[in-house]
């Protein structure tokens, strides 16, 4: 309860975002449910939470059609078979969810909408020195398919990537030679 109060001091005061698709901008944007749709390893994605909801599926024509749903759809497509044995599948390929590939699995994911989605990038980008959390979201991993923690560390590190490729980029000099060629340091 304290938790959940604190968030939303943070959230009041300006140095917090708690993403929920029902609050607003960019809060909205960011949530999974939101229908920012990306193309991931040929694959349609409808929504983030299409492509997690996906995930679930070990049968590869069930999981091309959740993976093209959007929000709210293709959250009732959610199932808990997986959390059994902690098994997720993408193109008939097994994944341990409690595993280091996992997260670099849906991590890379991210970085494809982050990519492909302005909308999600501009938002994602205006949250530039704010914590983000997403209090309603579930913290033991063994029953969802993306933490809270995870989401949040997600987001962060794009943000943060995006900044640090930014500076790098804002560097970069080219020098123009007597002969005529170029020559880009950095």
């Amino acid at each position: 309860m304290f938790r959940k109060l604190y968030i939303k001091w943070l959230v009041w005061r300006g140095k917090a975002v708690d993403i929920w698709s029902k609050t607003e901008y960019p809060a909205d944007v960011l949530s999974n449910l939101c229908s920012n749709g990306f193309r991931f390893d040929g694959m349609m994605c409808g929504s983030m939470e299409g492509f997690l909801q996906s995930l679930k599926q070990k049968d590869k024509d069930k999981q091309r059609q959740i993976c093209s749903m959007k929000g709210k759809n293709a959250k009732k497509m959610t199932s808990t078979g997986w959390q059994t044995d902690q098994i997720v599948w993408w193109k008939g390929n097994p994944i341990d969810r409690q595993s280091a590939d996992y997260y670099s699995f849906v991590s890379a994911a991210y970085l494809t909408m982050f990519e492909q989605n302005e909308r999600f990038r501009t938002a994602l980008m205006s949250t530039r020195g704010m914590a983000l959390y997403h209090s309603r979201g579930e913290q033991n991993p063994y029953k969802t398919i993306l933490t809270e923690r995870e989401f949040c560390q997600i987001l962060t590190e794009l943000r943060d990537d995006y900044d640090k490729r930014d500076k790098h980029l804002g560097r970069i000099k080219i020098v123009f030679e007597e002969d005529g060629t170029e020559e880009v340091t950095g």
